[in-house]
């Protein structure tokens, strides 16, 4: 993944399909539906990380303070940008 070989993802599923454990089989098939965007996804240098990295700390503060805080010590704890 870090070499954005997308192209390899059909050899890699073939390999898969061969040898490893069935729920990585199951895992490999479910890719075939929509290899489009995997290949596309694996071999673009653009990733979501910064954007999904956001959402989980977001998350986990809202879990920690869940039936203790109300919405402004909630609003404290994640900082807003003007």
């Amino acid at each position: 993944m870090h070499e954005h070989r997308g192209e390899d993802l059909e050899g890699w599923i073939e390999q898969v399909g061969h040898h490893d454990p069935p729920a990585l089989r199951q895992f490999a098939d479910g890719l075939l539906h929509d290899r489009d965007a995997v290949v596309a996804g694996l071999s673009s240098p653009w990733s979501s990380g910064q954007a999904e990295g956001q959402v989980t700390r977001v998350k986990l503060l809202k879990r920690a303070g869940y039936g203790r805080a109300k919405l402004d010590l909630f609003r404290t704890r994640i900082p807003l940008e003007n």
